[in-house]
């Protein structure tokens, strides 16, 4: 049991003994009325709860982890982390803004305050770690091929150096690219690497294996994941760069999370539909 959640123990006991003996006909049975966690003024942590919303970014383009459903609201695996840090905030979900935030702007959107943190497939690396902070990680992807489903000419990163690949702008799946001597097409998400994967301007696309997977999901039939992951990605939680007691609170919600069930909770019921559960990383808590 991490140390917040002792104190908060503690705080939810000293209210049932000041509460004993005191009931009245007037008294609350609502079962929900639990105490609030308590925050030091002046973090951010504070800010939020008292404000009572929280501004989120995360993709819209990724099935599995972060895709605009019907309602226009994301749906996905890092969605549901995201609700599960508001919730240990006292925010509920309908209190979150989602902000949709592509590979080229998580950065500039954390440094601006656009948004309170990033939650988008967000490769932890030493220089994002320069202008931003990473809670986590709390997944480890690896870098992995998408083909067309009769290509099989490709079968390792080895047959994409000098070859068309796509990728996104901004991201380090691009930049593994680059280094390995592939012809990088960039664009703005990854959905829009699809059209030209199908009319044979890209002979590939090539980005971390649990968003490929998601995009066959969804594109069932047409194209195929292939080869063995490459690199290891681990996904972290972006959050400002000096802002050291957010990042630990994140870092004890997710450890809480994997000893409660919610984080394979949220997993199954996203991302596990078509990948099989593995127990999460250790967080770093650089």
């Amino acid at each position: 049991m991490t140390r917040r959640r002792i104190a908060l123990v503690a705080a939810a006991a000293a209210t049932m003994i000041a509460l004993a003996g005191c009931t009245s006909d007037g008294g609350s049975d609502d079962a929900s009325d639990e105490p609030a966690a308590s925050f030091e003024a002046g973090t951010t942590m504070a800010a939020l709860q008292e404000a009572g919303t929280i501004t989120i970014g995360t993709k819209f383009d990724q099935p599995l982890f972060g895709l605009a459903g019907p309602s226009g609201e994301p749906e996905g695996f890092d969605v549901e982390i995201g609700k599960i840090i508001a919730s240990e905030l006292g925010i509920d979900e309908g209190d979150i803004k989602w902000v949709e935030t592509v590979s080229a702007n998580r950065e500039p959107f954390i440094e601006n305050g656009q948004v309170d943190l990033v939650v988008a497939t967000y490769t932890i690396n030493d220089d994002r770690k320069k202008v931003i902070s990473f809670a986590g990680p709390y997944y480890m992807a690896g870098q992995s091929i998408l083909v067309l489903a009769d290509n099989d000419d490709i079968t390792s990163e080895d047959d994409l150096v000098g070859q068309p690949v796509c990728s996104v702008t901004g991201s380090t799946p691009a930049a593994n690219l680059k280094e390995l001597g592939a012809d990088v097409l960039e664009t703005d998400t990854y959905s829009n690497c699809l059209e030209p994967l199908r009319n044979g301007a890209v002979v590939a696309v090539s980005t971390d294996n649990v968003i490929l997977a998601g995009l066959a999901a969804q594109n069932e039939g047409e194209f195929k994941v292939v080869g063995e992951p490459f690199t290891e990605e681990p996904y972290g939680i972006g959050v400002k760069l000096d802002d050291t007691e957010f990042r630990m609170f994140i870092n004890d919600v997710l450890e809480e999370s994997y000893e409660d069930g919610r984080y394979e909770e949220a997993w199954n019921s996203t991302a596990g539909t078509v990948l099989p559960f593995v127990d999460p990383p250790a967080v770093d808590r650089y």
